[in-house]
């Protein structure tokens, strides 16, 4: 069962409905927060929205909205953990919508805290991730947590009629803090 996550600043809450009337739509079409982003190449409304929220209902994945502790309704992002669960492996993908709250620490603070939730609570065993190489906050997220990483993929992304590499990181249980995995 998916759960609500509290960091110094933030609370990671189970995405729902309600959390679609917060900015979601307008920050997915807002080409700047989706640039590296592959929701870049399609228009969002709210049903596509609740599509994808409906999506996760019965599965082992996971999709949490991050809004602000001292402010109880203000959403930033969102953040999603799709599970393989045969074998023990979580990808999480993160999307700070709320371009105020950019470079301020609130991205791998939240991604901290799924990572954490993950290892301690859900016993997954790895932690993967990956982005565009030119992503350079999401590239400080993996560093700032200390994911390896684990190859990339040669001029996978075309952005602004530029190839791209993606870079796909990795962190094992054992590599974290406080992991019952050790």
């Amino acid at each position: 069962m998916i759960e609500s996550i509290d960091t110094p600043r933030l609370v990671l809450e189970p995405f729902a409905e309600k959390h679609l009337r917060c900015g979601i739509v307008e920050w997915l079409n807002d080409p700047e927060v989706v640039r590296y982003s592959d929701n870049r190449h399609r228009e969002h409304t709210y049903e596509t929205s609740r599509a994808y929220l409906q999506s996760f209902a019965g599965s082992p994945n996971y999709y949490w909205a991050i809004r602000l502790k001292q402010q109880t309704s203000e959403v930033i992002g969102t953040i999603t953990s799709y599970v393989d669960v045969n074998n023990s492996v979580a990808d999480i993908g993160i999307l700070l919508g709320h371009k105020g709250y950019w470079r301020g620490g609130y991205g791998s603070e939240a991604f901290a805290a799924v990572v954490n939730w993950l290892f301690t609570r859900r016993s997954v065993r790895k932690i993967t991730t990956g982005t565009m190489a030119i992503n350079s906050g999401m590239i400080g997220i993996m560093k700032k947590l200390g994911m390896r990483e684990e190859g990339k993929k040669a001029r996978y992304y075309v952005v602004d009629g530029r190839e791209v590499d993606m870079v796909c990181a990795t962190l094992f249980s054992a590599d974290w803090p406080g992991s019952a995995r050790k």
